[in-house]
């Protein structure tokens, strides 16, 4: 790996392209590199990933809205992309806002976090609409597969935007131009050029994840996803960007992070280093925000010993400042104590998760949401006992520089009536690659049909179980064979019910 240090440089610097940022990035995704075999099954895991969550979102109102969105807009001209739970062939970039939206909506496919937060899994959605649009083949969306996360984690590695409170999307935009001009193999110019567009536009706050978590959360990343296909469709047309887009003395870290002394090192491999980011990746076992993963475990372990709950006079989760800030007490909302939030409110929420994990030892993508489940006294008694505090041990492990030693849980201490008091620490989901049960193929396989079961047919999982199996080897024309097919016409039947718009 090679470390690249990016600062901020006036205009009259006249900073030379290959200097840039943003066409590190773009040779990162063009130059020829080895496919690693890991990382090429790790890829098929997580097209079994987002299949399986999109398959379960299908009739919640955001993904059925940004369904109707897509389909308004007909078949294209030409090629043309699947669009998960309908028939419908659309433009690439109204696919991936589609299908983005069905992947993200129940907060339950991959993560990466180390100095910033990531989904990476949310670049696949527009790099296989292209793809599919383009006629390419599973090898040329392999390889954008692995060119997209190699990107991503080195900008989540590198440059944290949560500071500034600035949503992570913008590391995303720019990860998936990368990876559609691998999918294209496009040149290292027209890749730079969109990747400047692609960031420039998609920098937005983090008020989307603070206070009433809306669905634009789950509509976040797939505008980041169409953005990124819309700047790489202009930058083939030959249309160039605001440059340099981060080191420009107006540019992205002057004006929106460090300043004008900004300073922060990225790491991306040297020429010809195969792609391995994606393994430093893990997937969700729950449906939550990740740094609730271990918690939720945790929990579930503790409730063996805990006993009668309304006992209880205290709940402290001793955790990192991330944990603590984003989704605990530290973050300061009252909506994350509030029976009546929504559900992007509550899977953000510590506290609510858990105060159900303690009292049901499980956790449902949907039940554990339900509006009857957050009201339910018992719980909302137990709920309001619960805080977290910042532990700076926690918050040392949670930026170990290795992967496998790096926590994000924490230790969690509950004081009853009588004093006495019960605690137990976790430091990494169960199902984290340095967990208790890692997820490998089986256990994706197994989230799939589970997530799927109400969807899709047994023979049509086992259809597209054999078909992402094979992602490598697909070719043209196969791509469309990644969308398990559904009952169309209940899904439709739903999107009628909802409110019309411009399309």
């Amino acid at each position: 790996m090679i470390e690249h240090r990016v600062r901020v440089h006036p205009s009259s610097d006249r900073l030379p392209r290959q200097e840039q940022l943003a066409w590190k990035l773009a040779l990162t995704a063009t130059s020829d590199a080895p496919q690693d075999p890991q990382s090429a099954a790790m890829a098929v895991n997580r097209v079994i990933d987002n299949a399986a969550v999109a398959a379960a979102s299908l009739t919640r109102r955001p993904v059925a809205v940004a369904r109707a969105q897509a389909t308004a807009h007909g078949t294209p001209a030409r090629g043309g992309a699947s669009v998960f739970g309908s028939d419908a062939r659309v433009s690439p970039e109204w696919a991936a806002w589609a299908n983005g939206t069905a992947v993200r909506e129940l907060d339950f496919h991959d993560t990466y976090l180390a100095a910033d937060y990531s989904h990476p899994g949310d670049n696949i959605p527009p790099l296989l609409a292209v793809a599919q649009h383009t006629g390419r083949s599973g090898a040329d969306l392999l390889r954008g597969i692995t060119a997209a996360y190699e990107v991503h984690v080195a900008l989540v590695k590198g440059i944290c935007l949560h500071e500034h409170r600035i949503d992570h999307v913008a590391h995303l935009s720019a990860a998936t131009a990368c990876g559609l001009g691998a999918v294209l193999d496009l040149d290292t110019e027209t890749v730079c050029q969109a990747v400047q567009q692609a960031v420039h536009t998609t920098t937005a706050t983090r008020q989307s994840r603070k206070g009433e978590i809306s669905s634009w959360k789950a509509f976040a990343p797939a505008f980041a996803g169409k953005a990124a296909i819309e700047a790489v469709d202009r930058a083939m047309r030959g249309e160039g960007s605001p440059s340099p887009v981060y080191e420009g003395e107006d540019g992205f870290l002057a004006r929106m992070l460090n300043g004008p002394d900004s300073d922060y090192p990225v790491l991306l491999p040297e020429p010809g280093e195969p792609r391995r980011a994606i393994l430093d990746t893990y997937t969700k076992e729950h449906s939550a925000e990740y740094q609730a993963q271990a918690v939720i475990d945790l929990a579930r372990r503790m409730r063996e010993k805990t006993g009668p709950l309304d006992k209880v006079t205290s709940v402290v989760l001793h955790t990192s400042h991330h944990t603590h800030q984003v989704i605990g007490s530290g973050a300061n909302d009252p909506q994350k104590y509030d029976p009546s939030a929504s559900r992007e409110t509550l899977d953000h929420s510590i506290p609510y998760i858990l105060a159900v994990a303690l009292e049901d030892g499980i956790w449902h993508h949907e039940r554990s949401y339900a509006p009857e489940r957050a009201a339910r006294p018992s719980t909302v008694a137990l709920w309001r006992k619960i805080i977290t505090v910042e532990d700076p041990a926690w918050t040392r492990r949670y930026h170990d520089p290795d992967p496998l030693r790096r926590a994000f849980g924490g230790r969690l201490v509950l004081t009853f009536e009588d004093g006495s008091v019960i605690e137990d620490e976790l430091a990494v989901a169960d199902a984290h690659p340095a967990g208790a049960r890692p997820f490998d193929r089986t256990a994706y396989e197994r989230k799939f049909r589970t997530l799927a079961d109400n969807t899709v047919t047994a023979e049509e999982q086992d259809r597209f179980l054999r078909t992402a199996g094979r992602l490598g080897e697909l070719s043209t024309g196969e791509l469309g064979g990644l969308f398990p097919a559904v009952d169309t016409a209940a899904v439709a039947r739903f999107d009628a019910g909802l409110p019309k718009g411009l399309f």
